[in-house]
């Protein structure tokens, strides 16, 4: 199994990774918009749907500006029913 957490930035002591379980199936266009949309998203580092569990995303945010909780708000504000997993 591939490990994503590697391919995302590595921004320092403030940086938490989580895991993030998206009910929806996305197809590949639809993961990179909505990689690209939490992304310009002010907190959040890096996301990344894993390859071989499509459902589960690992998203990287800054715990300076940002929680867990909010990061899970901008994942359903893309309109999509998301649950957080937890911590990497």
């Amino acid at each position: 199994m591939k490990q994503v957490a590697q391919h995302l930035p590595n921004e320092g002591k403030c940086a938490v990774e989580i895991v993030v379980h998206v009910s929806k199936d996305l197809g590949d266009e639809q993961q990179n918009q909505v990689v690209s949309a939490l992304e310009k998203t002010d907190g959040i580092i890096g996301a990344e749907f894993c390859l071989m569990r499509n459902h589960l995303v690992l998203a990287k945010y800054d715990r300076g500006s940002m929680s867990s909780q909010d990061v899970l708000k901008s994942f359903n504000s893309l309109n999509l029913d998301a649950k957080l997993i937890g911590p990497i």
